[in-house]
């Protein structure tokens, strides 16, 4: 399991697995708790690489960035 901690949103932490190259287990600490538990769900067996190009950018209200965002930034820095 790897662990980020996230940086400029509500969530303070974002666990994951990957294998074979495949997004498993994502999990928030913190942050809007059934958005969070959906992103996990829809992303459960993704290729990494895709769920990076799809999550990379996307901001959260006014704020630079978002949960979404900061997990395709853990999941780039891990591959």
């Amino acid at each position: 399991m790897y662990e980020y901690i996230t940086n400029g949103t509500c969530s303070t932490k974002v666990r994951f697995k990957i294998e074979d190259g495949k997004l498993y287990s994502v999990s928030f600490e913190n942050g809007c708790d059934g958005n969070l538990k959906a992103i996990g769900k829809l992303l459960e067996g993704m290729d990494a690489a895709e769920a990076v190009k799809r999550l990379k950018g996307v901001r959260c209200g006014n704020k630079k960035t978002s949960c979404g965002d900061q997990l395709a930034a853990a999941v780039e820095k891990y591959l």
